[in-house]
């Protein structure tokens, strides 16, 4: 006999494994219902490296947040850096 809360159990971990293994695209639809991007996210979204994050941290053209021991970055400064041609 099936138990209700055994079939719960089961819908819950079959969800949530087909949305880990959903495969992520490479487009800039990734990002689009994100508001904090990593450094690493955020160099992909500019399309430059980490190194060139940084520079523009050291220049004061982006301002850094950071939460965890981890940079994040708004995408709306980082929109702003791409409509001003700061890069």
């Amino acid at each position: 006999m099936v138990n209700s809360a055994d079939t719960n159990c089961n819908s819950t971990i079959n969800e949530y494994s087909n949305a880990v293994d959903e495969p992520k695209g490479t487009s800039t639809s990734l990002f689009n219902n994100q508001i904090w991007l990593s450094t690493n996210e955020a160099a992909k979204y500019l399309g430059k490296t980490k190194n060139a994050i940084w520079i523009l941290l050291c220049r004061g053209l982006l301002i850094k947040r950071k939460w965890r021991r981890r940079l994040y970055f708004k995408k709306t400064e980082l929109d702003r850096l791409l409509e001003m041609s700061f890069i």
